[in-house]
């Protein structure tokens, strides 16, 4: 177990110097383009605000004529205390309110989804390297590859034309109705769900083929291990074998791959959100790009580094966990 915990403690130091050196970069790249935000601020009032009031926008963005170590380590201190800057395009609401509003949706949204598309490929990977040549391993694999193949936005666009808008089964745009009260009442939940139903099937049905393949060839190679063949010889149950032996040994790679894909939930699913008009952390990003919003690009960039850090290092916990040699 200490040689876990210290190998823990690396991967830990090594996801910290990454999260430093994305932190540097969040605050160098903005400073070396041309422009800054209170300069795009003050050109969107055409002329109803006074040029004095450009050093107190400057100033609202934390850009002054301090050196620029001063400059950064003050930059350090307002991250510490989770003070993001305010965001230009919906100014002037602070950064991290913004960020976390569209976060939940697309949290409860791609979050979801990502975890079931997961679940249930490994499973269908597993079940299907157990029965090789079975119904399972020879229709599934193919279905699925075909169906990952189509990029989200496609299927997100052939979901909306044949369910929503020839069907009627579900509604198009948004999180919730228009005429719901948000609150956690029955009527907002129930239209909460029936909103994120077809953009999350969209994502797992668009991504639950890579898991399957994957699980289901590692799973193929386990199988010729000896120790699975002392376990079939010492004759315990299929299932035992299955899950204590072959899918635990398995799902090992595919934990690093969930890792990423649980970490980059935070960019949302970009154009799957666009498509739906979902109020998530993609869809906020194209808005920011659009408006020129650089504090809210800084946030978004810097939310999506930490997520996928903090993603992988859960992923090598997990790792440690189900992998006895690491210990």
């Amino acid at each position: 177990m200490v040689r876990a915990a210290w190998w823990l403690l690396r991967r830990l130091g090594f996801y910290a110097v990454a999260a430093w050196a994305a932190l540097t970069l969040n605050f160098v790249l903005p400073r070396m383009m041309p422009g800054d935000p209170a300069t795009a601020l003050f050109g969107r009032f055409k002329g109803e605000l006074t040029p004095e009031a450009m050093d107190a926008l400057r100033a609202t963005f934390g850009l002054t004529d301090e050196p620029l170590w001063r400059q950064y380590l003050g930059y350090l201190g307002h991250v510490a205390q989770g003070d993001l800057g305010v965001s230009l395009a919906y100014f002037p609401t602070p950064t991290t309110e913004v960020i976390g509003a569209g976060m939940g949706w697309t949290i409860a949204l791609a979050g979801v989804a990502v975890v079931v598309a997961f679940v249930l490929g490994t499973g269908l990977g597993a079940m299907a390297a157990w029965r090789r040549g079975g119904p399972l391993d020879t229709i599934g694999p193919p279905i699925t590859a075909l169906l990952s193949s189509f990029p989200y936005f496609w299927l997100a666009m052939l979901s909306v034309y044949v369910l929503a808008f020839r069907l009627d089964w579900f509604p198009v745009r948004h999180a919730y109705g228009l005429n719901v009260v948000p609150g956690w009442s029955l009527e907002f939940v129930g239209s909460v769900a029936s909103h994120a139903i077809l953009p999350a099937l969209t994502m797992v049905v668009a991504s639950t083929g890579g898991w399957m393949l994957a699980m289901r060839n590692v799973s193929v190679g386990t199988l010729g291990e000896d120790y699975v063949g002392y376990a079939l010889a010492r004759g315990l149950s299929s299932r035992r074998i299955l899950v204590h032996y072959v899918a635990r040994n398995a799902i090992l790679p595919n934990l690093t791959g969930f890792g990423m894909a649980l970490g980059f939930v935070v960019s949302g699913a970009l154009l799957t959100e666009v498509v739906f008009s979902y109020p998530g952390t993609g869809y906020l990003l194209l808005q920011a790009v659009r408006s020129q919003d650089y504090p809210l690009m800084q946030g978004l960039f810097l939310a999506i580094t930490l997520a996928v850090l903090g993603a992988n290092w859960l992923a090598d916990v997990a790792t440690v966990v189900l992998d006895p040699r690491t210990r």
